[in-house]
């Protein structure tokens, strides 16, 4: 269970550090949309960019690191990496609407528009969020076919009751980022270095 509880915290933590990072390159304005890449229309609309290509791809490869490090790789452990890394795409998502002060208060279609042409689940979070997340549950739940155990999907949901938690949490520490985040540009240093390209 200890170790359960740790991989919980390391993957929400992971994810808050991911979102906040998107936070000071992206601003107020998500899905790259003021970001210097290419910026491709998928069908229904949604756009998909060089830079969302990246993000998707780092994340993943981190998830796999353990392996390349020496971690036994198999059917399973791989179907359970996945799992995680589908769950915690949303939760990374979502804790940049927590914790950006562009978006207090503001989950909802009318105001985000790159989920503005994606269904709403019940119109409380896009249908991407659901499609995920059960993507992350058919991961687990093949990977205990292959385990020839419950424990992998167990843990997988455990895992995602404890994300929900964590992500309550943040909830109440937001407001003290976003008063971090304001606090940090009063100030711009920009001036006294010497960029070349100004």
């Amino acid at each position: 269970m200890t170790e359960l509880i740790i991989r919980i915290l390391f993957w929400s933590v992971f994810a808050t550090l991911v979102a906040c990072l998107e936070i000071e390159i992206e601003g107020k304005h998500g899905w790259a949309e003021k970001l210097p890449t290419w910026y491709r229309l998928l069908p229904g609309g949604k756009p998909f960019t060089g830079y969302n290509l990246f993000m998707f791809a780092l994340p993943m490869m981190i998830f796999h690191a353990p392996f390349v490090n020496g971690a036994e790789w198999s059917w399973q452990a791989e179907l359970e990496t996945c799992a995680t890394y589908f769950a915690w795409c949303v939760l990374w998502d979502y804790h940049w609407f927590v914790l950006n002060p562009h978006y207090q208060g503001k989950f909802r279609r009318d105001q985000i528009w790159w989920h503005s042409k994606s269904p709403w689940v019940f119109g409380w979070f896009p249908a991407d969020y659901a499609v995920f997340t059960l993507l992350s549950l058919a991961a687990a739940g093949t990977a205990s076919v292959v385990a020839g155990s419950s424990d992998p999907f167990i843990s997988h949901m455990v895992m995602l009751w404890g994300f929900a938690a964590f992500t309550m949490a943040l909830h109440f520490v937001a407001p003290l980022y976003g008063q971090w985040y304001t606090h940090m540009r009063k100030r711009d240093d920009r001036e006294k270095t010497d960029i070349f390209h100004k």
